[in-house]
């Protein structure tokens, strides 16, 4: 191979591709960083509590600090490498997959003997003289903001082989947190002041005899290579519904990947949702041009005089997943002014200071908390009331429609902002208020006759759809 021309090797060029190497090695570690929850992170604490004649006893807890990401069903799975020959002896409140050769010990059996243990949470219903506080809900953590009484999840274990002072114990290495998936990457343990706890009355305190922490952030590029949802818009002042981009999500391919969705009227859904995956948890999408598992469609409704209105459905595509303790977080400008919202629950988000134009939004408890898989009630939807502030409302150049919506933590693919629905130019206000009155009305009547008809555009005939019902075809 010929040698480079000596002019490329000059200094300002080393250090330009120098600089341009950096950035391209940088673009994945930068994934991690969530821009709405920049301080969000999962910590899992480790208190030595008592020692053993050969080891000690801890109390392993796992804080959700994220604000609006959970972890859901089939919840944690929390895994490490000891230091040294360390064994489990049993364990409270969690229980290890695997038991490992523990052929070596005679009598009395350890509950886990491998070197890398791996530690799920138990489930719901265990005997209460296996449990501790927080723990048996089946993995499943729920976000800071949604519910802080149910966003920790802790197990007791009973180390053995391990060292029985301060400084003969070694810390783990090389934690692991799935949630359900990968996603996680875990930091190296730290050995922090230890942990103190007040008693019942408040009238003690006692502490840890030795504390550890483990810090683990979330990438959404490490969690899944493509997508999970996507968003649509539409308007009452133009017919076309901006649907999600073809192929946001994936694309159909039955010739390589049959059986990679399902048409809602297909006689062969039911064999397709008990037909063995590789995990029950895989999904299994309703055969759309987005391919998305979720898809939330924002419709611009009415105009007043001071406030204007928004309708918000979220649409679950997948027919193996109930979202249980779903949450949405949008950010638009116009948050600071909501006067009201209906059968949502909200909080202001600020993770940029002062300015307030970041929302999370979550279902009412045992009302619109669960939503369902892929079927006719497989849609939740609310509406937001904002308040007009005249030096920045507008309807012009998209400025109405959302500029990022998140689902369960994960980021929503948009629209191309040339594809939005444009304002009509030189309809009078009064004119587009009569006509979305006269076609509310008439919608209420025709909305699927509409769309079965042909005689109309579908535009129109989904327009009407999404003002009764919620849903497109």
């Amino acid at each position: 191979m010929g040698s480079l021309p000596s002019e490329t090797l000059s200094a300002p060029k080393l250090a330009f591709y120098a600089i341009l190497l950096a950035f391209c090695f940088s673009i994945n570690s930068t994934e991690a960083y969530d821009a709405l929850d920049p301080t969000g992170n999962i910590t899992i604490k480790w208190d030595v509590m008592q020692w053993n004649p050969d080891g000690y006893v801890a109390v392993v807890t796992i804080y959700n600090f994220q604000q609006y990401r959970h972890i859901q069903a089939p919840g944690w799975t929390l895994g490490w490498t000891w230091a040294k020959k360390e064994v489990i002896w049993s364990m409270n409140g969690g229980q290890t997959t695997e038991q490992g050769d523990c052929s070596r010990f005679k009598g009395n059996i350890p509950h886990c003997c491998k070197k890398d243990p791996t530690v799920v949470d138990l489930l719901p219903g265990t005997p209460y003289n296996q449990q501790i506080a927080n723990c048996c809900k089946g993995g499943v953590i729920n976000s800071w903001v949604q519910d802080p009484a149910t966003a920790v999840s802790s197990f007791q274990v009973s180390v053995g082989q391990a060292g029985t002072t301060n400084k003969t114990v070694r810390v783990p290495k090389n934690f692991t947190l799935k949630a359900p998936g990968p996603g996680y990457t875990c930091g190296p343990a730290r050995i922090v002041k230890p942990s103190k706890f007040a008693t019942a009355d408040k009238r003690r305190v006692t502490q840890a005899l030795m504390t550890w922490n483990v810090t683990c952030t979330y990438s959404q590029f490490l969690s899944q290579k493509t997508p999970t949802c996507c968003v649509s818009l539409s308007s009452f002042y133009n017919e076309t519904i901006v649907p999600c981009p073809t192929c946001t999500c994936g694309c159909q391919n039955n010739i390589t990947q049959p059986g990679m969705c399902v048409d809602g009227d297909s006689p062969y859904l039911a064999s397709a949702i008990t037909a063995p995956a590789k995990n029950n948890f895989a999904p299994l999408v309703q055969c759309t041009s987005h391919m998305c598992p979720i898809r939330v469609h924002w419709h611009v409704k009415l105009n007043y005089k001071e406030y204007w209105r928004v309708k918000i459905t979220v649409t679950n595509f997948n027919y193996r997943m109930n979202y249980t303790q779903w949450n949405l977080v949008v950010q638009h400008p116009n948050f600071d002014n909501l006067t009201q919202i209906f059968s949502f629950n909200y909080k202001s988000l600020t993770p940029y200071g002062i300015i307030n134009d970041t929302a999370m939004l979550w279902g009412v408890k045992f009302y619109n908390d669960l939503l369902m898989q892929a079927s006719p009630q497989g849609n939740i939807q609310s509406e937001l009331l904002f308040r007009k502030d005249k030096s920045t409302f507008t309807f012009d150049k998209g400025w109405a429609f959302p500029r990022r919506i998140y689902f369960n933590g994960d980021n929503c693919v948009m629209p191309p902002p040339d594809a939005y629905p444009w304002l009509p130019n030189s309809s009078p206000r009064q004119f587009i208020s009569v006509l979305n009155l006269l076609l509310l009305s008439f919608c209420h009547w025709h909305s699927y006759w509409l769309l079965a008809s042909e005689i109309i555009s579908k535009d129109i005939a989904n327009y009407c759809l999404f003002q009764v019902y919620g849903h497109v075809s």
